[in-house]
């Protein structure tokens, strides 16, 4: 398995999420086998496909640029989710004679795995949809404050792509500067008509002041390693 997104710094949204195409693709056609890439994304909102078919997409996507975030609709499942360079996008991508066998099965073991990472580090993380969260999944990583225990924050969002012979699963990691996440997306989700509580969004550094992206890069990848997921580090993106 080797790491890299293959673009440079600031390469923008829309080119990473077509770097991520190429890489699925290459792997489907059995030109690479199995990829992790792990990078820090310029300021995205990424729509889901059932966001562009709403009313108020044309108003969202302006929400977006108002805040800075480029706005991209991703073919992964799911809907709007914003990240930002306090942010971490862990693409993972495998060959696969039966792509959807399984499918479930991977939100599953990510999320424990992810969640696992997490707690490593000293964050409370669980798995599971809380009410109001963004881009709401079964499997998302949420972690839960110590001194307010009943207010979750979700932290990690996973989706999956999957083609004939070859699945990429998605994930970001909200590290720090949870605000202008929480922002953007309070405005987003106002346009496309659909329920979010802000209070739901979080990064990982509001449970442990100080963490940093780094960290959990570098736990993440030690996590690959220990399950012999990983050949190579290689070098950072």
């Amino acid at each position: 398995m080797v790491r890299g997104s293959g673009l440079s710094a600031g390469a923008g949204a829309a080119a990473e999420l077509a770097r991520a195409a190429e890489l699925l693709d290459e792997v489907k056609r059995g030109v690479r086998g199995g990829t992790l890439r792990l990078y820090r994304p310029d300021p995205t909102m990424a729509f889901g496909q059932r966001d562009t078919r709403l009313e108020g997409f044309d108003a969202a996507r302006a929400a977006a640029l108002a805040h800075g975030f480029e706005p991209v609709v991703r073919k992964a499942g799911g809907r709007a989710a914003a990240y930002h360079e306090g942010t971490l996008v862990v693409d993972h991508i495998e060959p696969a004679r039966e792509a959807m066998v399984g499918h479930r099965h991977r939100f599953e073991v990510f999320g424990d795995l992810y969640a696992g990472v997490l707690r490593g580090l000293g964050v409370d993380a669980r798995v599971g949809e809380i009410p109001g969260e963004y881009c709401p999944g079964e499997f998302s990583v949420h972690g839960v404050p110590r001194t307010t225990p009943g207010s979750l924050l979700k932290l990690v969002g996973t989706a999956q792509r999957v083609v004939a012979g070859a699945w990429l699963f998605s994930s970001v990691f909200v590290v720090s500067d949870a605000g202008p996440v929480r922002a953007v997306l309070t405005d987003v989700y106002r346009a496309l008509g659909l329920p979010f509580d802000p209070t739901t969004a979080g990064a990982a550094d509001d449970l442990v002041p100080g963490l940093t992206v780094d960290a959990v890069e570098d736990s993440l990848l030690a996590m690959y390693a220990a399950q012999g997921a990983l050949s190579a580090p290689g070098a950072r993106d």
